[in-house]
């Protein structure tokens, strides 16, 4: 079967979406049917930098996110469709778009696609429920630093322990008269 054609303006529509699928560390399906321009634009602010939320025509979508080797999303091309690209934390823009969802049942998530495998609805929410990379690095840093203080705590016990022996018997030595 042979490619379709598009129109000029509709291949640079394609590169550019390819173009962001390929820059983007994860994206997210949803679905904006009843959502208000006001809405729409509320839910990218709480997005935040580096994530970016484009409505785009299904047609135009599949065939990017194929030209930038993203694959599994098709049957999650249909009615109005709005992709989140992002670049940043994958964690922090699940949370974002979950908590929208919450408060706006316009919003409906789809799936999405992170590091090579598409995600389920399910999985998106799993990643919604951890952590930010920032608590985590936070918390990693934590124990490193509590680990290394009973490092060297450790290591400076026995150092200290053979300067008071040391001390000790130069004192009997000192006592004893030798």
């Amino acid at each position: 079967m042979a490619e379709r054609e598009y129109p000029a303006g509709k291949q640079t529509a394609i590169a550019e979406l390819a173009q962001d699928f390929s820059n983007a560390n994860a994206t997210v399906l949803t679905e904006y049917r009843g959502l208000t321009v006001a809405e729409l634009r509320e839910l990218r602010r709480s997005l935040g930098e580096g994530t970016h939320y484009r409505v785009a025509k299904n047609t135009l979508a599949k065939r990017a996110a194929s030209e930038a080797g993203v694959s599994g999303l098709d049957e999650l091309f249909v009615g109005p469709t709005a992709i989140t690209f992002i670049e940043g934390d994958p964690v922090e823009a699940a949370k974002s778009l979950r908590n929208f969802a919450k408060t706006h049942e316009a919003l409906v998530i789809k799936g999405g696609y992170m590091e090579g495998k598409a995600l389920s609805v399910e999985e998106i929410t799993k990643l919604a429920d951890l952590e930010s990379r920032e608590v985590l690095l936070a918390k990693l840093a934590g124990a490193m630093k509590a680990t290394a203080q009973k490092t060297a705590s450790v290591l400076a016990a026995p150092a200290s322990q053979v300067a008071r022996l040391g001390a000790a018997l130069q004192d009997k030595k000192a006592a004893s008269g030798e």
